[in-house]
Order: structure tokens, then C-alpha cells, then sequence
């Protein structure tokens, strides 16, 4: 009894759980059908469903049939038949530029409270944050971390080991993930850092004696690349081949390897390093009511200071705010939410002061990387600048805006956006973590219920109960979606699946995925809103839309306010960020009111 009660009291370790998670379950052929045909009801006339129905049948009777039975075969043998599926097709495989396309980033939250926007102190800052995240490195590290719940119910860790020591390194056809991080049990990890100002890069070890250097070791670190910085000439930029093509970027690697290789071993030094720290000269002074101009900083600022394939940018502004730009492919962004949400735990708890001791021990300063370079090279850099700063001119617009208002259900009310857009598919994030490496499944909200909802709003003839009553139903409808999307009960995926089955065995594309209503209602990517609720932290951060006439949404709810970041492509003359927000706006006091006068 001894034992038992010993064991009981023993802190949990962060990756303890992960060999007994249950496998992604594979859903019924009938289920996903059934579901799809009610997702794209809201998109179709009467005679377009007709047809997209008399489809289905003949998929569910046909090739899918044998489709589904290939992708059961699959999943008895791997405990996540979509993992390295999913890796390819939504990251490796893309070949567009993933700085601006791909990559999640956002504002830190800290100049709510202790660190608002000031002169002089970014250095000294960004010793005290670097301290703490080297902290939460340690934490994964040790396994001291606790694991992760949804209530009782375990998730998955494995994201976690992707936050640190990890970044995407270009292929020519397909990209691949170099992760090196390891626990202490596993073995030896790397713990150095890269600093990157002015187009240059230092690297030096986090680590002295085996201890984590202390602040005041961090500062003089960070002073002495500042100073060499602002007393020598700008470098050449290298970073910004990341936010090229990735093929043009892959190629542009293989030459920098070609022409010496301890090119190779510096772009190992930075493949494996903690994370990168991006000193900023810009000063996008920002307020907890707006956060606009860190976000797009954070999105589209200077990419020869950034490394975009790196898991984990931070960025450190000259006015004392930060920000971070990260690789999507390793990992999703709850995991840096995670990190976030504990250095403002950390520094509310401190004041964001440092209080230990301020002794310096005699740490090696940090050591420039200088890659050999040739004509070619810095033509290739300046190239990317080039074509990066032509995507910025015609890019993203961003808006991130505190809304004070009670915590509705937030995305459902974008139905409202849905319903003035004629193609307005919605894809919500969904989290799979339940099961071994779960990831996301896609979690559709323009569903018949919240059509239905929209239009008793947009109805002068209908009264309160009835908008009440359809907002009810649209709420319960949305709420049980997002449940079996997380029970691994959604559609999506499993049809990806499917599809690659056909594409790898070398059969024609099933005629389900070329029927127009496919596209229409948001298959493929081609989700018009892209959504997400980043959780009830202080953190948030921003995405690029799915599409050119589309619309990045993340958002946040507090007690006292919701934080919504919206983004836009500038090129599209249909879409504009801030003007969605101020109809998100407008529709949130509409609901207010509604669900004030009632008890939902």
C-alpha cells in the first residue's frame, strides 16, 4: 500500500502517457459521407446537391469502398495512419514561400502589464525572456513539465520535443524536419543559441558548467553582438534565402554547401540550435488594445533577421516588445501558447525583474558565422529580398484588435460573415491530441443551423425568440461538430487519406473530389475563413489566409474581452482585415443582446 500511495504522489513526467495513448481511429466510410453531405448543404442548390448525392452514393458503393478498406490495412499497422501524411501534404510537399504563407507569429503579451513599450531597455528584456524559455527548455528536457489534459484525459507531448533544437531544411521536391533535440535520458542536447542583427549571425552556448547562464551573462552576450553590430557593416542576409520558393531555396543550399563545406557545418550550427534571437531595430509601438503593428512586424518584417524554417523566431524590438515568427510544419501553435503563456506567468510573478545575482563568470563571448560566399550566393540573397519585399508591398493586411464583450460563442457569429460572402467556407481548428501524435482535424462551422441563424438575424420580420431559438440550435450543432472532431469523428482527414491512397496506388482522382461543391464548401485548403480559438491565455497570434479571397482568424477570449486577430491579402480587392473586424464587431453586440435578454 506504501508504494502504491508513493507512486500517486509523484509527479507526473511530461512524455509519461505517450505509449499508452489510444491510436487515431480510422471513422466509418458511411459516417464521414453522411457528414459531408451536411457540410456542403449550405453551399448548393437544390439540383447541385442532387448531384453532389447521386456522387456519394457511387463513391461509398465503388472506389471508396476499396479506398476505405486500403486505409483500415494502414491504420492496424502505424498508431497514427495520417501523420506522415499529413506532414507532406499540408508542409513538406508545399513549395510556396513558407515565411509568409506558412509560418504562425504574433505579439508577446508582456506591455500588458510589467514591459510596456520603452527606450533603451530591449537588451536588458530580452536577457530576462531568453532566461525564462531556456527555463521551460530545461523543464521539457527533465520530463518536469506536466503533461497535458483535456480534463482527465492525457494528450499527446510529442509537439513539445519540436519547440527547441529544430528547423526545416529545404528540399528540392520535399522538405524535411531536422529535430535534435533530447531529454536527459535520451542523451546530450544541443544548447546553444543563434543571434541574428543586421544580416549577421552569432552563436554562443546557453549553457556554462552545465548550468543555464543567468541574465546578466545573457546581457553581456547580447551587448557584445549589438556592439560589433552597430560598429562594422550590415552582413549579407543570408536568412532571407529562407523566404524564398522552397525549391529555389533548396537549391540555393546545395550551391552554399557546394562552394565550402563549413557552409554545412554553420547551417548545422543553426539547424540545431535552442532557438534564434532576432534583434529588431524597428519599434512597432504597440497597446493591449491593438497589436497590429507587432503582429504584421512579427509576419512580414526583415528576413535577413530572421530564420524562417526555425521552429522558434524571438524577436526582440528595440521599443522593449517582442514577438515571434515560427515554422508551422513541427509543430501546431498551442505549443508555443504554452511557452508564451509561462514566460508572462513568470514575469508577472517578478515584476519582470531579475533578482538573483549579477556576477558574470567568465563564459566565452559569442562567435560569429560567416559563410563563404560568392557572386552567385549574394545574388541569390538579394533575390530573395527582392521578391519578399514585393510579396510584403502586395501582401497581408493584419488587424489585431481587443473586442470588450462577453464570451459568446465567438465563431459562430462569422456565419454571419458567411452569409454576405457566396462562398464563404469556415475551417475551425479542431484538436486531435487525445490520441498518439494527433495533430488537427477540421472542424466546418457554416453549418444548415447557423445559415438558418444568419438569416433570422438579417430578417426584420422575425422576432427575438426566434433569432434566441435558431442561435440556440446553431450553438448545440456547432459545439457537437467540434466534439467528434476531437473524438477523431471528423471528415476531413479521413478524406485526405483517401485521396492519397488513390494518388499513391496511381488511380484517377475519385470523381468526389473533382465535383465542383467539393471545392466549393471548402475541400482541399480552399477554406475561404480559417479559424482559430488559440485558447483563454493572454497569447495570440496570426496565420495567412487559406486563399486569396480568404481570411486568417485567430482569436483569444478573456474574462473581460476577446482578442481577435484578423489577416487579409492586400491583393485581393474583396477582402480587407480591418473592415471584417468592424462586422465582427457590430454582429458581437447583436448577440450580445440577444443572449442577454435570454437565458441560453
Amino acid at each position: 500500500m506504501a508504494n502504491h500511495h508513493l507512486s500517486e504522489s509523484l509527479p507526473e513526467r511530461t512524455f509519461q502517457y505517450q505509449h499508452t495513448l489510444p491510436s487515431l481511429p480510422v471513422p466509418t466510410l458511411q459516417g464521414s459521407l453522411s457528414k459531408y453531405l451536411d457540410a456542403v448543404r449550405p453551399f448548393a442548390s437544390d439540383e447541385e446537391y442532387k448531384a453532389t448525392v447521386d456522387i456519394v452514393r457511387r463513391f461509398q458503393d465503388g472506389v471508396g469502398k476499396e479506398l476505405h478498406q486500403k486505409l483500415l490495412q494502414r491504420a492496424r499497422t502505424k498508431r497514427n495512419w495520417l501523420e506522415e501524411w499529413w506532414l507532406d501534404a499540408a508542409y513538406l510537399e508545399v513549395r510556396i514561400p513558407s515565411q509568409l504563407n506558412v509560418n504562425f507569429g504574433g505579439p508577446a503579451p508582456y506591455l500588458e502589464h510589467c514591459w510596456p513599450p520603452a527606450e533603451g531597455v530591449y537588451l536588458q528584456r530580452a536577457s530576462i525572456s531568453t532566461w525564462h524559455a531556456l527555463q521551460y527548455w530545461n523543464m521539457i528536457r527533465t520530463e518536469s513539465l506536466a503533461p497535458q489534459k483535456a480534463g482527465t484525459t492525457p494528450l499527446d507531448m510529442d509537439q513539445f520535443r519540436m519547440l527547441f533544437c529544430t528547423c526545416k531544411v529545404p528540399g528540392v521536391k520535399k522538405d524535411t524536419i531536422h529535430n535534435y533535440f533530447k531529454t536527459e535520458s535520451e542523451g546530450p542536447c544541443p544548447s546553444h543559441l543563434v543571434v541574428m542583427c543586421r544580416g549577421r549571425m552569432f552563436t554562443f552556448d546557453a549553457l556554462y558548467n552545465g548550468e543555464i547562464l543567468t541574465p546578466p551573462e545573457l546581457l553581456r552576450q547580447l551587448r557584445y553582438v549589438r556592439e560589433r553590430c552597430e560598429a562594422e557593416p550590415d552582413g549579407d542576409g543570408m536568412g532571407a534565402l529562407t523566404s524564398e520558393e522552397r525549391t529555389c531555396w533548396a537549391k540555393a543550399r546545395e550551391h552554399l554547401i557546394n562552394i565550402d563545406p563549413h557552409n554545412q557545418v554553420i547551417l548545422e550550427t543553426i539547424q540545431s540550435s535552442l532557438f534564434v534571437i532576432s534583434l529588431d531595430e524597428t519599434k512597432p509601438y504597440s497597446s493591449p488594445q491593438n497589436y497590429t503593428k507587432m503582429t504584421a512586424e512579427a509576419l512580414i518584417g526583415d528576413p535577413a533577421i530572421r530564420w524562417g524554417d526555425k521552429s522558434y523566431n524571438s524577436i526582440v524590438y528595440s521599443d522593449g516588445s517582442f514577438g515571434s515568427t515560427c515554422d508551422h510544419a513541427p509543430y501546431d501553435a498551442m505549443v508555443l501558447v504554452s511557452l508564451c503563456w509561462y514566460i508572462d506567468q513568470q514575469l508577472q510573478a517578478t515584476g519582470g525583474q531579475w533578482k538573483g545575482s549579477e556576477a558574470l563568470r567568465p563564459t566565452p563571448l559569442p562567435e560569429e558565422l560567416i559563410f563563404t560566399v560568392d557572386e552567385k550566393v549574394l545574388s541569390d540573397i538579394k533575390c530573395a529580398k527582392e521578391h519578399f519585399l514585393k510579396s510584403v508591398i502586395t501582401g497581408l493586411g493584419v488587424a489585431v484588435l481587443r473586442l470588450h464583450a462577453s464570451d459568446a460563442a465567438v465563431l459562430l457569429q462569422t456565419a454571419q460573415k458567411v452569409c454576405t460572402h457566396q462562398t464563404g467556407s469556415c475551417y475551425e481548428t479542431a484538436m486531435t491530441r487525445k490520441f498518439y501524435h494527433g495533430r488537427t482535424e477540421t472542424m466546418r462551422p457554416c453549418t444548415q443551423e447557423s445559415v438558418w441563424w444568419c438569416k433570422a438575424m438579417m430578417d426584420p420580420t422575425q422576432d427575438t425568440h426566434t433569432r434566441r431559438e435558431a442561435m440556440r440550435l446553431a450553438f448545440k450543432k456547432h459545439n457537437q461538430l467540434m466534439v467528434e472532431a476531437q473524438e477523431g469523428r471528423g471528415f476531413d482527414r479521413h478524406f485526405l487519406g483517401l485521396y492519397l491512397i488513390a494518388k499513391e496506388e496511381g488511380r484517377p482522382t475519385p470523381e468526389l473530389f473533382m465535383d465542383p461543391l467539393y471545392a466549393k464548401s471548402g475541400g482541399g485548403g480552399n477554406f475561404v475563413l480559417s479559424s482559430s480559438l488559440v485558447g483563454y491565455t493572454t497569447v495570440l497570434g496570426a496565420v495567412s489566409p487559406m486563399v486569396h479571397h480568404g481570411y486568417g482568424f485567430f482569436y483569444r477570449i478573456r474574462d473581460e474581452s476577446i482578442m481577435i486577430s484578423m489577416t487579409a491579402w492586400k491583393s485581393c480587392h474583396e477582402t480587407d482585415a480591418a473592415s471584417l473586424f468592424n462586422q465582427f464587431s457590430s454582429s458581437m453586440h447583436e448577440m450580445l443582446q440577444l443572449a442577454t435578454t435570454s437565458q441560453l
